[in-house]
């Protein structure tokens, strides 16, 4: 064993990692949001334990219903990542497909592979648990719209930092959605927050989202307001993101970076 050569690796990845801003908040985001998010959790369940009826109804309602906000969003990213990785980014920016195509394309392929997920999971909890996510009724396919337009927003704001910024920003694709989840309100109310962090999270379509699955799965009651108002922030939030994606490709055109994206 070299313990030279071996220093040279570790010193080469030292390197990366210090000159790299994705990899080093990849290194700090996992367990900062996992203390935060399971903390919520814990000091909700201590705080409010009779609050539900039937807690793995809606934890596990919950879950599938986050699933699918995470598969939607990561099947986007992965759908770019893989034309980076197979070296195809360049032929597929240089061929007749117009900006708004390819957005097009991704945001249907990721749905497909998304559904894909989703479909397997919400049956298996029916024999499994007794639990149907299809006990959310109508509504239902509301929620799975509006969580389907922000994973796509996660998608094309990841996709549009690594046209901008190459390959390194691969590492926020995984973490982009894992940061907001605590401020998501996935397995809580949003008034287990902080008073100062409450607005935020409000501003959040996912926010809406999960505090109007809980309402009817607790409450047996349907409050379009918060559908309303998640559908509404997403159409926002979707707009932003494409403006970026669309200024990123434009930057990375003008400084030359689009060339090296896939080496």
């Amino acid at each position: 064993m070299n313990i030279k050569r071996s220093s040279s690796l570790m010193l080469r990845h030292f390197y990366l990692i210090r000159s790299s801003f994705p990899r080093i908040f990849d290194l700090i985001y996992w367990p900062t949001v996992q203390i935060i998010l399971w903390g919520f959790v814990s000091k909700f369940f201590t705080m409010h334990s009779d609050y539900f009826n039937n807690v793995a109804g809606v934890i596990l309602s919950a879950a599938i219903l986050y699933d699918f906000l995470f598969r939607s969003s990561i099947s986007y990213n992965m759908l770019f990542l893989e034309e980076i990785w197979s070296r195809n980014i360049i032929n597929l920016f240089v061929s007749p497909l117009k900006i708004s195509e390819i957005i097009m394309a991704l945001t249907s392929s990721a749905l497909i592979r998304t559904m894909i997920g989703l479909v397997p999971a919400a049956f298996i909890a029916i024999p499994l648990f007794g639990i149907s996510i299809f006990e959310l009724g109508f509504p239902l396919i509301l929620l799975l719209f509006s969580l389907y337009l922000f994973g796509v927003t996660l998608g094309l704001l990841v996709t549009a930092g690594l046209v901008r910024f190459g390959p390194s920003f691969e590492n926020v694709a995984w973490a982009s959605l894992f940061f907001i989840a605590p401020l998501g309100c996935i397995y809580y109310p949003v008034e287990i927050l902080p008073s100062w962090v409450q607005p935020i999270a409000l501003g959040l379509p996912i926010a809406h989202i999960f505090e109007e699955t809980r309402n009817i799965l607790v409450n047996q009651t349907v409050s379009f307001t918060n559908i309303y108002y998640a559908i509404g922030l997403n159409l926002i939030y979707l707009t932003l993101a494409i403006s970026i994606f669309y200024r990123s490709f434009v930057s990375a055109k003008r400084n030359g970076t689009l060339v090296n994206i896939g080496e």
